[in-house]
């Protein structure tokens, strides 16, 4: 590494004639012209000492000559500043419509996450692949109740952001070596109690109808107009199995309610489009499920000016937020009384869960149900088939007789 220039005032003293020292002030400083960065790289020595500027002068040479000769450059974006720059680029996603709002902001808590545990002025090249080994040490001693789901998530969403940086020329390394989680139980005991039982449920569908109630209540109609949008997404929740972002976004020009003859039954059924922006899997899907009156008494009461108002608001032209639909869902799960409902994870997103167990228990595939809820074969039968007892004491029991002619009966 040369200086840009060989010739110094009085007051610079040369090191390894690579080098310099210089008084501003009081104080030393140092400097060193960076030919591959085209950039001086400059710092206090915090001392008034020639000896001692000297000194530090040559440390500091020597390690920025020594990570010069790995591969490092002196400048560096601060982790901060890189996930900044990760997450404008994710916003352009979301213009585009690759990604919907809600997973940007998703991102960007678990890389604030991230932030918190290597240091927002951390360095990026000075990042080595192995510094985020404890990554998952330190989110369960900050937070005891965190799902190791949550921890694999967020670690994916942080080598993603380093992968980006990366071929952004920002770090030296495309990722980080995280330890390996802890294998978890694999009944999906977690899953059983975050949702409901068919007797919870109908508690909740009974403690909803109260919890409307103008006179029991003594809410205005604003108010019952919100609450009964919020009982209404519930029950076409459990009946559809729509993801949270999914429901929320959805527009009257997405539904469809048909009157179908079943087994000689007249049924109210509802046929929706899930976009493929709305959906978290970005795949467009159409299907049918129970519950289109729903939709139709939704509709009268809501009375929507467009095909493209959404289906849950208040006005047609803002989605229900998160917020409120968990303020009012908590309330409900609170008036129905569901047992251990403080300890259980239970959210909106057990409407989910509940709709697939019963898919599963009416009968029908992974195949069908997969497709109903827009993810895959594998997910469904590894997730849901052990939730039910029922099932698995069905299975534990089956049983077939043989006749004489050889054939068997199953029983």
């Amino acid at each position: 590494m040369a200086l840009k220039k060989k010739n110094f005032t009085a007051g610079e003293i040369p090191i390894f004639d690579d080098a310099v020292i210089y008084k501003r002030g009081e104080y030393w400083h140092f400097r060193m012209w960076l030919t591959r960065e085209n950039k001086y790289a400059r710092k206090s020595l915090h001392t008034r000492s020639e000896a001692t500027a000297i000194d530090k002068g040559k440390s500091a040479y020597l390690e920025i000559y020594g990570n010069s000769r790995s591969g490092k450059t002196y400048f560096s974006l601060a982790a901060k500043q890189g996930v900044e720059k990760y997450l404008k680029r994710r916003q352009q996603d979301v213009t585009t419509g690759v990604i919907v709002s809600g997973r940007h902001t998703t991102i960007k808590t678990h890389l604030r996450h991230w932030l918190d545990f290597i240091g927002r002025d951390t360095k990026l090249k000075e990042l080595e692949r192995t510094v985020c080994e404890n990554y998952f040490y330190a989110r369960t001693k900050e937070d005891a109740n965190i799902k190791h789901v949550t921890v694999a998530n967020e670690q994916s969403t942080i080598n993603a952001c380093m992968k980006y940086l990366f071929r952004n020329g920002e770090t030296l390394i495309d990722g980080f070596d995280f330890a390996k989680l802890p294998k978890l139980d694999s009944n999906n005991e977690a899953i059983r109690r975050a949702t409901f039982s068919n007797e919870e449920y109908n508690q909740l569908v009974k403690a909803m109808r109260s919890y409307c109630s103008l006179r029991a209540n003594r809410i205005d109609e604003d108010e019952k107009l919100i609450r009964e949008i919020v009982r209404y997404y519930v029950l076409v929740a459990a009946n559809s199995g729509l993801r949270v972002g999914e429901q929320r976004q959805l527009r009257w020009s997405d539904v469809t309610v048909e009157k179908r003859t079943i087994g000689g039954e007249e049924r109210t059924l509802a046929k929706i489009s899930v976009r493929a922006q709305t959906s978290k899997v970005r795949k467009s899907r159409v299907f049918y499920c129970r519950g289109g009156q729903y939709f139709t008494r939704l509709r009268a009461m809501t009375k929507p000016d467009a095909a493209q108002s959404f289906v849950f608001s208040v006005d047609g032209e803002t989605p229900l937020s998160e917020r409120t639909l968990l303020y009012h869902f908590h309330k409900m799960v609170d008036l129905a009384e569901i047992p251990d409902r403080a300890t259980r994870d239970l959210v909106p997103y057990s409407l989910r869960h509940f709709m697939v167990t019963q898919r599963v228990m009416s009968g029908l595939n992974f195949q069908q149900i997969a497709d109903m809820c827009g993810t895959s074969v594998a997910q469904i039968e590894q997730t849901y088939y052990h939730l039910n007892d029922s099932i698995m004491i069905t299975s534990a029991t089956a049983d077939y007789r043989r006749h004489l002619d050889g054939t068997i009966e199953v029983l």
